[in-house]
């Protein structure tokens, strides 16, 4: 049996060239889990990193009975980590948080109240302790996803969630997908969503993955991406079985 269904939630932590932030993403889970709201598991998702995060997360869970681990046999990118992180949870909640801990584990508190009632609950970075420059990047690519997708996300880019894990299970995925998860939940009949500021931190340790590209003209390209598949979204209701 998959060790994730014995638990309410399980957070997924992408990880690709961490090295220096898996001791400091130990503590920080191991402060929270003993007051988690929710029985909660931890599941890292090792991308093919080719610096040490590999055998410092296998070492983290064999120290700690409530932390998992996959490792990909290659870098396959944020998108992927997030969908085989979601492929493997058994959880009724599945959640996300990136590996750089700029966001708190602490701040799940503030949306798991809501998950009875919403299908998303998702952070909204306040006070972001970044760069001018990403500021403004991250400034452009946000209010251009809104405009796209229709959805009214205030921080399409908050890397704090959490779903219901049927719904993110039902989701369409493709590469770039982690950020118009929250539009792709909508696309679901009767899904709803609640956000709220949660709190932002500087990056300690560690270097940043996004860059202009990949921020912003990638992005840019799979916004078309999104428009098309929302159009051909399938979405059907059973009234009757026998199964």
């Amino acid at each position: 049996m998959n060790k994730t269904a014995e638990y309410e939630f399980t957070i997924i932590v992408p990880v690709y060239n961490e090295e220096d932030n898996i001791s400091e993403l130990e503590r920080a889970f191991n402060a929270y889990l003993p007051h988690a709201s929710k029985r909660t598991c931890v599941l890292f998702v090792n991308d093919g990193s080719n610096d040490s995060s590999g055998e410092r997360i296998e070492e983290c869970c064999r120290r700690n009975n409530d932390f998992y681990y996959i490792s990909f046999a290659r870098n396959a990118g944020l998108s992927a980590a997030i969908k085989a992180g979601i492929d493997y949870t058994e959880s009724p909640l599945v959640g996300y948080i990136d590996a750089d801990l700029q966001t708190t584990p602490e701040d799940f508190e503030l949306l798991l109240p809501h998950t009875d009632e919403y299908a998303l609950c998702t952070g909204i970075r306040a006070a972001r302790r970044d760069s001018i420059f990403k500021l403004v990047q991250s400034k452009i690519a946000n209010g251009f996803r809104r405009m796209m997708t229709g959805a009214g996300f205030t921080d399409t880019g908050c890397p704090l969630r959490v779903l219901h894990t049927n719904a993110a299970k039902r989701s369409p995925f493709f590469k770039g997908m982690h950020r118009f998860l929250p539009a792709l939940i909508l696309l679901q009949d009767g899904a709803r969503y609640y956000e709220t500021p949660v709190r932002h931190f500087p990056r300690m340790a560690g270097k940043s993955k996004f860059h202009l590209w990949n921020r912003l003209v990638s992005p840019f390209m799979d916004c078309f991406a999104y428009r098309w598949m929302k159009k051909r979204y399938i979405n059907y209701k059973v009234a009757h079985s026998n199964l």
